[in-house]
């Protein structure tokens, strides 16, 4: 097989349950098998970010403009600016979004589990009052 050019995917607005603030998506790859590769680029309006979440393989960010931010629970806030490429392991509950006062726009990778029952994603709850950074640093 060649090298060919993918389909373009129409941009889809993040729904209410997982995110807070205005958050938009384009699922840009999804590798079939053998592949298990995802790509998203996601963008957030300023103070936008998800909910509590978890990846069955894990998840990497790199940060293409503005200003987010991290976090996993338990664990010190890490401010994103642009160029910046983060890791969340397996199973490991985080969150991530743009700043209170800039937009934010990240390339999201992840994989789908080798088990095709497990979810790629298992969504928690929002973050609760005081969790969300309400200035950058």
């Amino acid at each position: 097989m060649s090298t060919r050019r993918l389909p373009t995917t129409p941009t889809v607005k993040g729904p209410p349950e997982l995110f807070t603030g205005d958050v938009w998506f384009n699922a840009h790859y999804a590798g079939e098998a053998p592949s298990r590769a995802r790509l998203n680029i996601v963008r957030f309006s300023p103070g936008a970010h998800t909910a509590w979440h978890t990846h069955a393989v894990g998840q990497t960010l790199h940060v293409t403009e503005g200003v987010g931010w991290v976090q996993s629970r338990g664990e010190e806030l890490v401010e994103l600016r642009p160029g910046d490429t983060v890791h969340t392991p397996a199973g490991e509950w985080h969150w991530h979004g743009a700043a209170s006062d800039q937009f934010m726009c990240h390339l999201a990778l992840w994989e789908a589990p080798t088990d095709g029952d497990e979810p790629e994603t298992t969504w928690g709850e929002h973050l609760a009052a005081g969790e969300y950074p309400l200035s950058p640093r």
